[in-house]
């Protein structure tokens, strides 16, 4: 069987700086403690947990004074930093650098459209980490859609800044901003910023490509990755016979059944070492299987 782990997939600049800088402050001794999981990975969380590292939530934070408090790569609102200086807490702040232009895009944006009554507009997952962080950057709201059944929430009468959360789907930018200036009572009044990650972004052709090429797809990633459930679907669009893991153990022998190649793949949040220990145990099923039929031959 050939089993190949995709050389362009794992985590991206932002996460793998988020972690390197987690496993510097571990290593310094004493507690870390994480504002939400560090990535959308369980098993990578778990692994960190292991070496001290506590993850918390913002109503935590009180309780914090003194301690180090680790901001993960999604980045987060001014609030947040305010309420750290109040509480005397030692923020370590790993925010990706391409989420912390984008949260200055963002206010920038605010000020192009407070002067001519305009709205801001984001494509992002509501709820999500890094969509929090955006619209906290200023008071005034900040419209969050996630499709083209959010367009009926924007009032075309007004201007439209239109960006995008880092990691979602340039054609799916590309479709609702046109979809805006065609609805817009002046198209001219429609900004649109592309503001999506290009690391991130140039992985969805790539890994169409990939998915195509096997039997079969084994994509690795944290159930609560976005970025993981957007790939993993291409994978699926591409080839049908892909299958979502976040652990060996999950694997299912009848997946392989006159398979004679496996991609591995995984999301913007997937470690190497994890696609490598699924490969691993792909290949000593693989093995085993190959030694049962021979004995059978025999």
């Amino acid at each position: 069987m050939k089993i190949e782990i995709d050389d362009k997939s794992g985590c991206c600049f932002g996460v793998v700086r988020a972690i390197t800088e987690a496993e510097k402050a571990l290593a310094e001794g004493g507690t870390v403690y994480s504002l939400g999981d560090i990535v959308h990975n369980r098993i990578e969380v778990q692994r960190l947990e292991q070496l001290g590292l506590h993850t918390v939530t913002h109503a935590d934070m009180p309780r914090l004074g003194g301690c180090r408090l680790f901001i993960r790569a999604h980045g987060e609102p001014p609030t947040t930093y305010a309420a750290a200086r109040r509480l005397g807490i030692d923020l370590i702040d790993a925010t990706c650098p391409v989420v912390a232009r984008l949260q200055k895009r963002v206010k920038h944006a605010h000020e192009q459209m407070r002067p001519v009554g305009g709205q801001v507009v984001i494509l992002g997952k509501r709820g999500h980490a890094e969509v929090v962080g955006l619209t906290g950057q200023v008071e005034e709201p900040t419209l969050v859609i996630e499709g083209r059944q959010d367009l009926e929430t924007i009032d075309f009468a007004r201007p439209i800044y239109f960006l995008s959360q880092t990691t979602q789907s340039i054609a799916l930018f590309e479709e609702l901003g046109e979809e805006m200036r065609r609805r817009a009572a002046d198209p001219a009044q429609v900004w649109l910023d592309d503001t999506i990650c290009r690391q991130v972004a140039g992985r969805e052709q790539h890994l169409t490509e990939f998915a195509s090429r096997f039997d079969a797809i084994l994509f690795v990633s944290g159930r609560k990755s976005s970025n993981g459930k957007v790939l993993f679907e291409m994978c699926r669009r591409a080839n049908p016979h892909t299958h979502w893991v976040e652990e060996p153990s999950e694997l299912d022998p009848t997946w392989f059944e006159g398979v004679r190649s496996v991609g591995i793949c995984g999301a913007t949040s997937t470690p190497k070492w994890q696609m490598e220990q699924v490969a691993d145990a792909v290949a000593a099923w693989a093995t085993k299987g190959k030694e049962a039929s021979g004995a059978g031959d025999a």
